[in-house]
């Protein structure tokens, strides 16, 4: 039964006698990837040579293990990595925005990539445990800034901190668009004296990936910064997570 072949153009190394020399060749690999040449396929290719050797693609393509009907796992890798130029957006898309390049990309090839993506996320984020004590912004942004920067909305949250600064709990307020309504100190200090949390530090994101504080923030940070201090809570930092980078309310002396 012969096997459908594909075209590819790959570099190769030839010997003219007066030393190496690469030229362009065009080489024909049949359309099941576990018929190409063992150096070609990703998964021999990593075990060989190291994941640092593949190209996005290679790596993408390990994940999805399987193409569909005329296509291999590394032909639908390379048509995402194409439509999408970093793996942040890959993160961000939908499946319904995924089965508009590829058909073949149904619910459990989208779980498979979406897994690999938190594990990504929760293996670089440096957490800050319970009972651990804060000691500065940076500490928050590398503990939040894995899990928010990808967030399509702005998500607010209190990190409960004890009489020593040491971490009790942190908690989701709200999710939406940072708005009174959304942020509002009853619902805001309600843990905190529940859990008789001595300091909080509120965090939250900006999905356009620029931490600037907006008015809105500003207004919001100020108020609950005095709501704290009538209640005996003393509200110790505001930090923005954006895309790379944060901003802090107490480092800027902005509170």
């Amino acid at each position: 039964m012969s096997v459908k072949a594909k075209s590819f153009t790959n570099s190769t190394v030839t010997n003219n006698g007066h030393g190496q020399r690469y030229s362009n060749m065009e080489i024909k690999y049949p359309q099941t990837i576990k018929d190409w040449p063992e150096d070609d396929r990703p998964r021999e290719k990593l075990t060989k040579f190291g994941p640092e050797a593949l190209s996005n693609a290679e790596l993408l393509a390990i994940i999805l293990r399987t193409g569909s009907k005329g296509e291999s796992a590394l032909d639908h890798a390379r048509t995402i990595i194409s439509n999408y130029d970093s793996f942040k957006k890959v993160e961000m898309t939908s499946m319904s925005e995924l089965r508009k390049i590829i058909k073949g990309i149904g619910p459990a090839k989208f779980a498979q990539i979406k897994a690999v993506f938190e594990i990504a996320k929760r293996y670089s984020a440096e957490k800050i445990e319970v009972g651990e004590q804060f000691q500065s912004s940076r500490q928050v942004y590398n503990h939040f800034h894995e899990s928010m920067r990808s967030k399509k909305k702005e998500v607010f949250v209190a990190m409960l901190l004890d009489g020593k600064n040491k971490m009790i709990r942190d908690v989701r307020i709200s999710e939406g668009s940072l708005t009174s309504s959304l942020v509002h100190p009853r619902e805001v200090f309600n843990p905190v004296i529940k859990d008789s949390a001595a300091g909080v530090i509120f965090v939250h994101n900006h999905p356009s990936g620029d931490p600037t504080p907006s008015r809105e923030d500003k207004d919001i940070t100020r108020r609950l910064k005095e709501v704290g201090e009538l209640i005996g809570v003393k509200v110790l930092d505001h930090v923005i997570i954006g895309n790379g980078r944060y901003m802090s309310f107490a480092d800027e002396g902005m509170l």
